[in-house]
């Protein structure tokens, strides 16, 4: 796109780098008054070099610092990796391993769009209660979670050729449970903020991207399927259990910040009942195949796609025969949908008082873009 000519009755505003709605990147606005002409997203403020990082570690070593790219949802982000090294090193999974991947997947999933919900809220101007609410409630998958794995946000539970060990005695007990509390409470976020008439005035109709400019943009995740595309790789291309459980493809055809929502909000009940199906239903055997802990993969190159809660993350993996990787790439849903938010400006009408709405509607986590 070019670069518009700046125009007398046309002011450039600076949004960040540290604003407490954007995080960590500077969004530059041409305005004209309250009226949002262009959309820059100034990212690169948290750049780190992972994929670098990741070609001077061996297989094993790289699932800790990939993980760190989306604190929220670790498991997915680190099953992506884990899905490229065995297929790089050809390793074949135990049943049992794909249905525990796939439920602590979907918990991270649900710990992620409850932080996007507070923040949403957040964004609103008048819903503090429900950032607290959604703090809260991800406590009991926190929990959940450190018992399994042994810790609450990055867990390096994945390892090549299965997890690192079985269920806890009783686990499955305590799991359901905890999806019969969180069935409860969410009825509870419905009512708080999809029903409510300011909440809905804030979100509904703002920020419409419809359904041929998301295709046509790269959008993915809740963005894409918000605007009415049934696209999700867990059905499209089944990995761990997922061609096993029962679960929907949520979508909206509105495309505005509130559909993007109820797409998250639904999410959260088919990875419930997921999790759920899991528990009751979870197949017995080994849970890990052994692999030399300094495998050599050989020559070549495979590319693995995971759906993150944000959208479809890619991992292009390239080996020279070594016990690191040669060269990594990684195609972050965060990047793609920031390219679609630059955008919204010219496909829609957008104030300045809708940008802390629109950006969390998009539900960016930066380190996921910058890596």
């Amino acid at each position: 796109m070019t670069e518009p000519e700046i125009k007398p009755d046309i002011m450039r505003i600076s949004w960040g780098p540290q604003h407490p709605m954007s995080g960590q990147t500077r969004i530059l606005l041409d305005v004209d008054g309250e009226k949002v002409h262009r959309i820059i997203a100034d990212l690169g403020f948290t750049h780190r070099g992972i994929e670098k990082i990741l070609e001077n570690r061996t297989f094993l070593k790289g699932i800790i610092p990939i993980e760190r790219m989306v604190m929220v949802d670790t498991a997915n982000i680190g099953l992506g990796y884990v899905l490229a090294i065995e297929e790089a090193l050809g390793v074949e999974v135990p049943e049992r391993a794909n249905w525990i991947r796939s439920m602590l997947c979907e918990m991270t999933r649900i710990n992620s769009h409850l932080y996007a919900f507070g923040l949403q809220a957040e964004a609103t101007g008048y819903f503090p209660a429900v950032f607290l609410w959604t703090t809260i409630d991800r406590e009991v998958l926190l929990d959940l979670m450190e018992k399994l794995t042994g810790a609450r946000w990055s867990y390096n539970f994945f390892l090549p050729g299965g997890v690192h060990h079985d269920l806890p005695e009783g686990f499955q007990e305590e799991v359901l449970e905890g999806v019969d509390y969180l069935r409860r409470r969410f009825q509870q976020y419905w009512d708080a903020m999809v029903e409510n008439a300011t909440f809905e005035m804030r979100c509904k109709g703002v920020a419409v991207l419809k359904k041929e400019d998301a295709i046509r943009l790269g959008a993915t995740g809740p963005v894409l399927r918000g605007s009415g595309v049934d696209m999700d790789v867990r059905k499209d291309e089944p990995y761990a259990a997922y061609g096993d459980l029962d679960f929907k493809v949520i979508t909206e055809t509105a495309g505005d910040s509130m559909a993007r929502l109820k797409v998250r909000f639904h999410e959260i009940e088919q990875s419930l009942n997921i999790i759920e199906q899991v528990a009751n239903e979870i197949p017995g055997g080994p849970v890990k195949t052994r692999v030399p802990l300094f495998a050599r993969a050989k020559p070549g190159e495979v590319f693995s796609r995971v759906e993150t809660p944000r959208g479809e993350m890619g991992i292009h993996l390239f080996t020279d025969g070594g016990m690191n990787p040669y060269r990594v790439k990684i195609n972050s849903p965060t990047l793609r949908n920031m390219y679609v938010f630059e955008r919204l400006a010219e496909l829609d009408e957008i104030l300045v008082a809708d940008l802390t709405v629109v950006i969390n509607s998009i539900d960016p986590w930066y380190l996921d873009s910058d890596r």
